[in-house]
């Protein structure tokens, strides 16, 4: 299990840094916004909100998970200590 929850955190983490460089791609000016709702122009145009909320959503998924990890570490910690 705790391999498992290591593989998720590292996983969040590549997602994280995926979505961060889209952002700061986003900020630079060769990239270009996208208005909702509005035809996008030439390009893969980034939008911003959607990018944030996916970082704001992966960020929540990586706190869980590290936090089950450090439940599973201590509660091997606790099985080898009664030994």
């Amino acid at each position: 299990m705790a391999n498992q929850l290591k593989s998720a955190l590292d996983a969040s983490s590549v997602r994280a840094r995926g979505i961060a460089d889209r952002v700061a791609q986003a900020s630079s000016q060769t990239a270009q916004f996208s208005i909702p709702g509005q035809p996008a122009s030439q390009g893969a145009p980034i939008d911003l909100e959607t990018e944030m909320v996916g970082l704001a959503d992966e960020q929540l998924r990586y706190e869980a998970t590290a936090k089950l990890l450090e439940k599973t570490y201590s509660g091997l910690r606790d099985a080898l200590r009664e030994k």
